[in-house]
């Protein structure tokens, strides 16, 4: 197997900023890129070399108009599947054989990590609570669940019964009562048993055959037989990703994600092998983005011997090493501080911490998704069987946003109730600032209130006069 060519960055040179910048910016979510063969798709679909962004918004946009048949139309062109409407939602017989028919330990291990993220989710879920002042007002925030959820499953190179794990799980501790499922009509989407097994034990009876931005489109919008939905989550490739931005507004959404990052941040007591390991995961998504960030000069050849031996082992070897080359880095840090300066300006999605004293480094980090600790917590646990969501913020988005949790799926709502005496007490302040804002009807509203000396209920109504009951004649 030939070398493999890594990029390596040394924090010192007079160029690092911009080269850590450039890694960054890599998987920028707003970044409007086409592929050649995404060229040619849109050239032959749309007759024309569209942009991923106004492909996506010439999906969405006829979706909205037409309904159905667009969405079926799109269907057919991107995934090559021609499908009639009656086909579209995943009948309840097929989710109950695929449940039947799957492994009892595939289903056991389901279990294992519902109950896993159930009980992380369950103790995040907020509360309503209330601030009493005695005779004056009484103020209370209210929370309560969107009533009706879409999560979109990605149908590429594998199945990820995972992802349904980590947004509805989520979903369902927060209350959500309607959960909607969308998966590409592929093998390892709507058509996957491993998959419907997954929404079968989970209680989802609303799957649907549908993928890319026409999916997206069909749960914001609505099409005939699913109904709009309040809110979007789940990965997915770019054009699902900017189809959840042009629908945002019309519905929430969970984050517009790109692909899977890592930093693993490393002193001289990390062991070569597993930071090789940790590097190769992330890159084996293809496109994924692997970076160490370490002040131990001699880690970064131990690493380097490291992910030549691994990558030759793994049967998605090949694709890891392509990844590593054009989208990874090793970066060298003059000292503790640098490395950990630069991981904040990394903002990664994932940051697995392997120090002598990783505890004492988390305290310093402020932007990162998720955090690893230790030798013995791999991404890979987090991804798959811990508790948090993996749905993380990608593209140094880190720096202002936050992982998928079951708050997410519940609405805040302030309420307020004042007496006569809170009224008063509170009516200057308000009257003055609301005189300065020049808003003299908000003034007048308050000042009326709390000069007021009038009765405090109005005399109930006289019941209206009922007639008397007629027997009606034979």
């Amino acid at each position: 197997m030939p070398a493999l060519k890594l990029r390596r960055i040394d924090l010192s040179a007079n160029n690092a900023a911009a080269q850590i910048l450039k890694l960054r910016d890599q998987f920028r979510t707003d970044a409007d890129i086409s592929s050649a063969a995404s060229k040619k798709r849109t050239l032959a679909v749309f007759g024309e070399a569209l942009s991923p962004t106004r492909a996506v918004e010439r999906i969405c946009n006829e979706v909205r108009e037409k309904g159905l048949s667009a969405a079926l139309h799109y269907t057919e062109q991107f995934d090559g599947v021609k499908l009639k409407s009656d086909q579209l939602k995943v009948k309840p017989a097929e989710l109950a054989e695929a449940h039947a028919n799957v492994g009892a330990d595939f289903l056991e291990v389901i279990k294992q990590i519902r109950y896993n993220v159930v009980q992380f989710q369950s103790g995040l879920l907020q509360r309503d609570a209330v601030m009493p002042v005695s005779g004056k007002h009484e103020l209370t925030v209210r929370y309560r669940p969107l009533k009706r959820v879409g999560v979109y499953c990605p149908g590429g190179a594998a199945a990820y019964p995972s992802t349904l794990l980590m947004t509805v799980c989520p979903a369902q501790v927060a209350g959500v009562e309607q959960i909607v499922v969308c998966m590409p009509p592929n093998a390892t989407g709507g058509y996957n048993r491993e998959m419907l097994a997954t929404c079968y034990e989970l209680g989802i009876t609303e799957v649907y055959r549908l993928g890319g931005a026409q999916a997206i489109a069909a749960m914001a919008y609505g099409v005939e037989g699913i109904k709009p939905v309040d809110m979007i989550v789940g990965p997915g490739n770019q054009y699902v990703a900017l189809a959840k931005k042009h629908v945002f507004g019309q519905v929430a959404i969970d984050c517009i994600a790109g692909p899977s990052e890592v930093v693993v941040l490393a002193d001289y007591s990390a062991h070569p092998d597993y930071v090789a390991l940790d590097l190769i995961a992330q890159a084996e998504h293809s496109p994924g983005v692997a970076v160490l960030v370490t002040w131990h000069e001699q880690l970064l050849e131990e690493i380097q011997d490291a992910l030549q031996k691994r990558l030759a082992k793994l049967s998605r070897g090949e694709l890891a090493r392509e990844s590593l080359e054009r989208y990874g880095a090793l970066v060298f840090a003059p000292d503790e501080q640098a490395a950990i300066d630069c991981t904040n300006a990394l903002a990664p999605e994932h940051l697995h911490i392997q120090t002598k004293d990783p505890e004492a480094i988390l305290e310093r980090i402020d932007n990162a998704g998720a955090v690893f600790l230790g030798p013995f917590t791999p991404v890979a646990v987090g991804d798959y069987a811990a508790g948090p969501s993996h749905v993380l913020p990608t593209g140094g988005t880190a720096r202002f946003a936050s992982g998928l949790t079951t708050n997410d799926f519940r609405k805040r709502t302030s309420v307020m109730h004042f007496t006569r005496n809170g009224l008063k007490e509170i009516a200057s302040d308000v009257i003055f600032l609301a005189n300065k804002e020049g808003l003299t009807g908000h003034a007048a509203s308050v000042e009326l209130r709390a000069n007021d000396n009038g009765p405090m209920n109005r005399p109930k109504p006289k019941p209206d006069k009922v007639p008397a009951a007629t027997t009606a004649k034979k």
